[in-house]
């Protein structure tokens, strides 16, 4: 199987919360956010017409995409990401009672055929902490990176 390139982010969508109080909650500082009924911006930060409907938050939980490699794949950073989420089960599943989304996003970077391997230790840490997974797969590497000069 061929190398590929990840980055894994959380987002979370709920009616009404402060996103702070998710950034106090969880520990991990977000990259983008907004509260319902916060009038809507451009990602240039221009107004636009009307307000959000939900409350918006979303951390990434690395800094750059990360090339696979015997040590470093999606699975490992996932079950690494879910130990630490694992103290905030209890806030998670609040969010989920009071109509909110929490899923880990995960962006695949491939040239080639690869392989996805999810343990049922990895699918039973996500449901009991009521997690969704987004998996957005590209054909391609992302813009400039090159897999043999990564590090």
């Amino acid at each position: 199987m061929s190398e590929y390139q990840f980055t894994i982010s959380l987002r979370i969508r709920h009616p009404s919360i402060e996103p702070r109080t998710i950034t106090q909650t969880l520990g991990f500082e977000p990259q983008h956010t907004w509260k319902a009924g916060d009038p809507r911006r451009s990602p240039a930060g221009e107004a636009r017409e009307g307000a959000y409907r939900e409350s918006y938050w979303m951390g990434r939980l690395m800094p750059e995409p990360e090339l696979s490699s015997g040590r470093l794949s999606v699975e490992s950073v996932l079950l690494q990401t879910l130990a630490q989420l694992r103290r905030s089960h209890a806030f998670l599943e609040r969010l989920s009672t009071d109509g909110g989304v929490a899923e880990l996003h995960v962006s695949l970077f491939v040239r080639d055929n690869f392989r996805l391997d999810l343990t049922p230790e990895t699918l039973g840490l996500l449901g009991r902490l009521g997690l969704a997974v987004a998996l957005e797969i590209h054909p391609h590497l992302p813009h400039g990176a090159d897999p043999a000069t990564a590090s």
